[in-house]
């Protein structure tokens, strides 16, 4: 049984507001709990409708996780883990990094997550604007990624000016990234779906770069960001 308190403060754990005040966030789902509890999370709580074997766990019936899950369809699993502290930017000067501009939506934050993980990007940069990546709908749609890429909010400006390796920003108006050899180091910047990088943040950045469009006349706009960010994921790590 979960009292009528520990339901409530479940539920309030889906606002970043919450979050931030108490220090943990919501993880639900079997591969996503498990991976978290593999990649050494602090675990404050699992609450279980069915036997585990990879983690202590509180027993509890299904009707009372489908009250409390943040998802429109209840797994049998939702855990409460402790938020992971940050690092300094010293730590990541000897890889390439991927730094985002008030990227606003959770399912394509998630999927970047995944992006990173599966190009063996380890730390992403955020702008304190950007969609919080311990939201419910951000840590779902990374499907486990979130165990192994950290994210980071900070001052994108700051980190730019004191960056000792090139940066990269995704433009429309930049050099073709067909043409662009990115070696081993690095911040690639990506902007918000609608705007794109901040005026502020464009004039400190080394070197722009565009997905060009192979075909004549008309075509899409602009590319989605978490799909702008696979093609050029793929490029920089591209032997």
């Amino acid at each position: 049984m979960l009292s009528k308190n520990e339901q409530k403060q479940i539920r309030l754990l889906g606002q970043k507001k919450h979050r931030s005040k108490l220090g943990f966030f919501i993880a639900e789902g079997e591969k996503i709990v498990q991976e978290l509890v593999q990649e050494d999370f602090e675990l404050d709580t699992i609450f279980s409708s069915k036997e585990i074997d990879f983690a202590p766990y509180r027993l509890i019936d299904q009707e009372t996780l489908n009250k409390v899950s943040h998802l429109k369809a209840a797994s049998s699993i939702l855990a409460i883990f402790k938020i992971p502290g940050i690092i300094s930017t010293e730590q990541v000067s000897d890889s390439f990094s991927l730094a985002l501009d008030s990227v606003s939506d959770p399912g394509n934050l998630g999927t970047i997550i995944r992006l990173c993980d599966w190009f063996g990007i380890k730390n992403i940069f955020c702008s304190p604007d950007t969609v919080d990546c311990y939201n419910p709908k951000v840590i779902q749609s990374t499907m486990g990624s979130i165990a192994r890429v950290k994210c980071h909010y900070v001052d994108l400006k700051n980190l730019i000016e004191q960056s000792k390796v090139p940066v990269y920003g995704a433009t429309l108006d930049g050099s073709s990234h067909y043409d662009l050899s990115f070696g081993k180091k690095g911040i690639l910047v990506m902007g918000s779906e609608s705007h794109g990088i901040s005026a502020q943040l464009l004039e400190k950045i080394n070197q722009r770069v565009t997905i060009p469009a192979n075909l004549p006349g008309k075509h899409a706009e602009s590319l989605n960001v978490a799909t702008a960010t696979a093609i050029l994921l793929a490029e920089i790590s591209r032997p």
